[in-house]
């Protein structure tokens, strides 16, 4: 699909920017005229790659954590959390509902969380170089909305 618009945001791996990377999304989608559902399913989305990157990718030091949004053909909208940490081993495994690397105050359920609230997710890793997860959602066109 050929991007309509683009934004892409770099930050610091800090847990005050996981609010600014679900706001950020939300405003970026906005463009779509998306309904309060939708947006906040995106939100909550993008809330939950953040934070994985935040707290799994750099867990002794700050690393840098890259969002990317896409406004895609057909009303589309892609999100990439990209970071240059410690990638996961083994992406099934990191799929599987109530798995964590984490300590006991994470419950297993980013990417579970991710699939349930977007259309599509991938997740591309390799250990010691980073992970990617990507993720799409159509947005309804609504009655009487300008195209």
């Amino acid at each position: 699909m050929k991007p309509t618009n683009e934004a892409v945001i770099t930050f610091w791996s800090r847990s005050a920017n996981e609010g600014f990377a679900r706001t950020a999304a939300a405003c970026f989608a906005a463009q779509l005229d998306p309904t309060l559902d939708e947006i906040n399913d995106i939100k909550t989305a993008v809330s939950e790659a953040v934070t994985n990157a935040i707290v799994h990718a750099y867990p002794d030091a700050l690393g840098k954590v890259v969002l990317r949004l896409r406004l895609l053909e057909d009303n589309v909208m892609e999100v990439v959390v990209r970071d240059s940490g410690v990638g996961i081993a083994d992406v099934e495994q990191a799929r599987m509902p109530l798995y964590t690397t984490g300590d006991a105050e994470r419950s297993g359920m980013g990417f579970t969380i991710m699939e349930s609230f977007m259309d599509t997710l991938k997740v591309r890793s390799k250990p010691g170089k980073g992970t990617a997860v990507t993720m799409r959602k159509r947005i309804s066109r609504r009655r009487g909305a300008s195209v």
